[in-house]
């Protein structure tokens, strides 16, 4: 009886492990031929080819858009032409392991991102000091580099940011798991993010189909569901909330910006941002969702230029450690 079930156990973790294999294999990978046929630019980085666009006066003051955890810099299609109608030099890049970036097999942390930025920025050669502008966990990587980096950051606008914790779906718990997350990611994962953009909206319906068709181009390539489970278990909120607090002590200008409709990251963690940032400028969007940007571009586009154009506070680097880094 035990050989029995010893035979079945292996027999079963043989057709799990080929079908976990043949999930992961069937999706072409991102390489030299494959980017010579899609869109926008790229450069390559010490971490792998990172796809990027840079558009506006090259006279121009920088602005680097930093989209969110699952949606590429697609995201900022409704900012870009005004930003490059104000006079700015537009820089928008896929995260590593998102868009048509490339999706190294490395812990998907605050420290890769930041170290992504960076060597973007340098190997670009974009004038610093820049401004950021972060939605969601690119909200909470332009915090993350502001900290790190204070002298090349002028001003921030953060659009519905992570860092602050909030309930952890049952679905999230098991993907944090090993092994059972990986095989559930590759099981599950794309029917569950796919269903999940919908959230990023007060009105999705606005937004569909075609949205959804952007959304899922990235996952034609091998390594997107990967990197976003990695994501999940490295992305840890404890240095960030830290680096909220001691950004929120430097004298540099900074713009919130929350859809009242937010069921991603709910209205309510705006408090949290408002703690640690006492003196930031905060503008709440009625009947808009998670992308308040991208879904009410006429109210969030006006107060972002005018922001960005307005006068630069002189950067007091207080207590952050990013010092060291520079």
């Amino acid at each position: 009886m035990k050989r029995v079930l010893l035979i079945f156990l292996l027999g079963l973790f043989c057709i799990l492990s080929i079908s976990y294999g043949w999930l992961i294999l069937r999706r072409p990978p991102l390489n030299e031929e494959v980017r010579k046929g899609l869109p926008g630019s790229f450069v390559r980085l010490t971490r792998g080819f990172v796809h990027y666009e840079l558009s506006g006066p090259k006279d121009g003051q920088a602005v680097v858009l930093i989209h969110g955890f699952t949606t590429p810099s697609f995201i900022w299609d409704p900012t870009v032409p005004r930003l490059v109608e104000a006079g700015f030099r537009v820089l928008r890049y896929d995260l590593y392991g998102r868009g048509f970036s490339d999706r190294p097999r490395l812990r998907y942390g605050p420290e890769l991102f930041d170290a992504q930025l960076l060597e973007l920025i340098r190997t670009l050669n974009i004038r610093t000091p820049v401004h950021l502008v972060g939605f969601s966990m690119g909200g909470a990587i332009a915090v993350y580099f502001a900290d790190r980096h204070p002298k090349l950051v002028s001003k921030i606008c953060l659009l519905a940011p992570m860092g602050f914790p909030v309930q952890v779906p049952f679905v999230r718990k098991l993907a944090i798991v090993p092994l059972l997350g990986d095989y559930l990611m590759a099981i599950v994962g794309e029917s569950i993010l796919k269903k999940g953009v919908r959230a990023n909206f007060y009105r999705p319906d606005r937004f569909f189909p075609q949205f959804l068709e952007k959304f899922s181009e990235q996952m034609k390539f091998r390594g997107y569901l990967r990197a976003i489970l990695s994501t999940l278990r490295h992305m840890s909120l404890e240095p960030i909330q830290a680096a909220y607090r001691r950004v929120g002590r430097q004298r540099r200008p900074i713009m919130l910006i929350w859809g009242r409709e937010d069921s991603v990251l709910p209205f309510q963690l705006s408090e949290r941002v408002r703690e640690a940032i006492p003196d930031l400028r905060f503008h709440p969007v009625e009947e808009a969702g998670h992308a308040v940007h991208y879904e009410r571009p006429e109210v969030v586009n006006p107060l972002l230029v005018r922001f960005l154009q307005g006068p630069t506070a002189t950067v007091a680097t207080g207590e952050s450690q990013a010092l060291r880094s520079l």
